[in-house]
């Protein structure tokens, strides 16, 4: 009777997708929080008179880990660019990043503009947003501009999700996103820039690197061009990440987006300083 080989294991000839982050283990404030409520459980296993005191030490370390989630700029809870990485490329390099959209009254406006201007920029898209408006989601792409993740349908309690929230509406703008561009988003950027102490270890398996900003110029709520042109440009330098909005942009009191009035002065500025723009993905270092 001849013997047949029996299939192969599909799991191991299964073609995994490389990585296009560095394993970073996880958090050193993660870490230490389990270490702390270790801690604080031997202590109250040997000392349960005192529990009030262990009590309040949960409380405290939880205090200082909420804290950090609500800034936005902080590498505490896990890898964050808030700069483009210090390298020769980046050395007249700053990135402008545009959050929120897309949206149909303000994205092709801005995209005109950007062309105009010679500026390529780093869109962070909500997902749901992109799958209402498909053909901008892909026009920004086809403009030579990166596509990133902001969250599925950016939710406020963001922030306050547990992981399996936070990778379902992550993992759904992945999704979204790829089928729309054909990539993979590189980038992350929470909604509103606030986090929690889960959000690192759920990139760190979506393979997505958190990017906030150097600054930003408020200009969902500030109707002043020449004050968003301020915050802007204050002190701008090399490797700056700049903030602006497509969604839920603030108006001029012209009835103008307020992206449309400040990107002008950002591309002079850039220009006087002989600096160029960037997409995040450009500035990775390779």
């Amino acid at each position: 009777m001849t013997e047949h080989p029996s299939p192969p294991n599909a799991a191991a000839h299964a073609v995994s997708t490389p990585t296009r982050w560095p394993r970073t283990g996880y958090p050193a404030m993660l870490t230490a929080t389990a270490v702390w409520h270790v801690v604080v459980l031997a202590g109250w296993l040997a000392k349960p008179a005192a529990w009030p005191w262990w009590l309040a030490a949960i409380f405290a370390n939880h205090a200082v880990f909420t804290i950090a989630g609500l800034l936005p700029r902080t590498s505490l809870l896990g890898p964050n660019w808030t700069r483009l990485p210090d390298s020769a490329r980046n050395a007249d390099a700053i990135a402008l990043t545009i959050d929120d959209g897309p949206d149909p009254r303000v994205t092709p406006f801005v995209l005109d503009l950007l062309d105009t201007l010679g500026i390529r920029a780093t869109f962070f898209c909500i997902g749901s947003k992109a799958q209402r408006y498909p053909d901008l989601a892909r026009e920004i792409v086809a403009r030579g501009h990166a596509l990133e993740n902001h969250s599925q349908v950016h939710v406020h309690t963001f922030s306050v999700s547990f992981p399996g929230t936070l990778a379902r509406e992550i993992g759904a703008a992945q999704r979204t996103l790829e089928t729309l561009s054909g990539e993979r988003p590189l980038f992350f950027r929470a909604p509103a820039g606030l986090r929690n102490i889960f959000l690192e270890p759920v990139l760190r398996k979506l393979d997505l690197r958190l990017a906030a900003w150097t600054r930003r110029g408020y200009d969902t709520r500030e109707r002043d061009p020449d004050a968003v042109t301020r915050r802007l440009l204050d002190g701008l330098a090399a490797r700056d990440i700049l903030l602006l909005h497509d969604g839920n942009a603030a108006l001029t009191r012209d009835g103008l987006p307020l992206i449309l009035a400040v990107l002008p002065r950002l591309a002079e500025a850039a220009r006087a300083q002989q600096l160029r723009f960037v997409t995040l993905r450009d500035a990775r270092d390779t």
